[in-house]
């Protein structure tokens, strides 16, 4: 279910969403005239790099994809930019300081939670690690791999944006 479609209600008067408007965006209630925009929740994730050339992969703990690849990161908070938001990612997710972030591409994603399929809009970004020998498994992380990006296994990827940004490191 997206978004849109959990709202019965409007959230400020209380009047109900008319059926033959469940999933409309805005929403737009009839009672008070609030009107709500269903965006997406921004996300931000880098492929790390050590002196050799690889990066840094991570084996998620949690679904969605338990045990799928994946890059450090997680949602942008509120007041936060996306360049601080995948450095407290990083630290959290594999205990890693990151030097030289750059933005690479952009890609709408699908996360599917519970009951709940949020739309996404990924950031991700290039980065060095700082002490790449010091990574660990942190946060939500069950195991770390570090591969060249050519070896990394398509289908062992996570989501589609991961696979569409690393196709672009692998040109």
């Amino acid at each position: 279910m997206i978004p849109a479609e959990l709202f019965r209600f409007c959230p400020r008067c209380g009047d109900a969403r008319p059926a033959d408007n469940a999933a409309a965006v805005p929403y737009r209630c009839g009672g008070c005239a609030l009107v709500y925009y269903f965006n997406p929740t921004v996300a931000a994730a880098a492929w790390v790099s050590d002196p050799a050339g690889r990066v840094l992969l991570i084996r998620r703990a949690k679904d969605p994809a338990r045990g799928k690849l994946a890059i450090p990161g997680g949602f942008v908070d509120a007041g936060e930019t996306a360049d601080q938001a995948v450095r407290r990612e990083t630290r959290e997710e594999v205990g890693l300081e990151l030097d030289a972030v750059q933005f690479l591409t952009s890609f709408p994603n699908l996360y599917h939670y519970r009951e709940v399929t949020y739309p996404v809009l990924d950031l991700v970004f290039t980065a060095r690690a700082v002490a790449p020998e010091a990574a660990f498994p942190g946060d939500g992380v069950s195991d770390i791999e570090w591969h060249h990006p050519a070896a990394v296994d398509p289908g062992e990827v996570a989501f589609p944006s991961i696979l569409e940004s690393l196709k672009l490191l692998q040109k």
